[in-house]
């Protein structure tokens, strides 16, 4: 009987000792046995490596860089090694549920589907708290518009066909370190259909050391440069819901001004933001100060 085609699991690491061993575990544990690990070590200093090594098995491959890199250009590497017909990403502090893979291979009988993703749980661990990413089905099909207005897909539960990733024009773009993923699907999904597996697939967990945690500014930065960008790509540009990237930009950049204390700069992107839900936010942030402050800083 046929195993099904060989995914690449794309696991990139600095420093993740802490929770590696669970991430590692949790591919061990899937019901779908036709997987490969390609293991990229952005230089770790913690130990990582001897986690990595400590697993006799040899669908696990380690590979250390030649040089610290940002995590972007860090993922092109390592799907470099790939022999996979797909591609799944599973960073090391996150965990994959034992029927993911299984659920969403499937999907890619479909010769028009070029990525999948699936629903997830957030893990909140200073709180131990867990909630579900999305109470709404998932879309699928051609989701180009719902992305730019709310973008649902976590990394932890992508996949991506490799025959689509190679054909892009750039792969991860290698500037980015926080909001590479959302680049790389959107421009996927300006070509290819999208699947979605209904019910979650992986715990994304939340920690004071999540790279989004730490590097809030950069996360705005990143947005402006993309959305000023993404003006060229005639497919996004002509969307109907192409205003959202600015609206997504400011409610950023405003939530980043309340957290350094610039009130006068958070009220002045409200004014950017139309009515709806991030415009709330921003305003119960300003009338809420130090309750919404302690729930970003968490």
């Amino acid at each position: 009987m046929s195993q099904g085609p060989l995914v690449s699991v794309i696991m990139n690491c600095y420093n993740g000792a802490q929770y590696l061993r669970a991430a590692i575990d949790s591919v061990l544990a899937q019901s779908y046995p036709n997987w490969e690990i390609i293991f990229w070590d952005n230089q770790s200093s913690d130990g990582s490596a001897d986690i990595v090594q400590s697993y006799a098995d040899q669908r696990i491959k380690y590979f250390y860089a030649p040089k610290h890199t940002l995590l972007y250009e860090a993922r092109n590497y390592a799907v470099q090694k790939a022999s996979g017909v797909l591609l799944a990403f599973l960073d090391v502090d996150d965990i994959w549920l034992p029927d993911k893979l299984l659920l969403q291979t499937a999907l890619f009988e479909d010769p028009e589907i070029g990525l999948a993703y699936g629903n997830y749980w957030v893990e909140n661990e200073r709180k131990g708290r867990r909630w579900l990413a999305h109470r709404r089905p998932l879309p699928e099909g051609r989701v180009l518009d719902e992305l730019l207005k709310f973008y649902f897909v976590g990394l932890v539960t992508l996949m991506v066909r490799k025959a689509a990733f190679d054909l892009l024009d750039y792969p991860f773009d290698p500037r980015f370190h926080i909001m590479g993923d959302m680049d790389l699907v959107i421009r996927l999904s300006t070509e290819w259909r999208a699947g979605s597996v209904k019910e979650p697939v992986a715990i994304y967990r939340m920690h004071s050391n999540n790279e989004s945690t730490k590097h809030r500014s950069r996360h705005a930065d990143e947005l402006e440069l993309w959305s000023s960008e993404m003006k060229e790509v005639e497919a996004i540009s002509l969307s109907r819901n192409a205003h959202f990237i600015k609206s997504h930009y400011a409610y950023i950049k405003a939530m980043n001004f309340l957290l350094l204390g610039n009130k006068r700069g958070a009220y002045r992107l409200t004014q950017e933001l139309p009515w709806g839900q991030l415009k709330f936010r921003v305003w119960t942030a300003l009338l809420l100060p130090r309750f919404i402050t302690q729930r970003l800083k968490n």
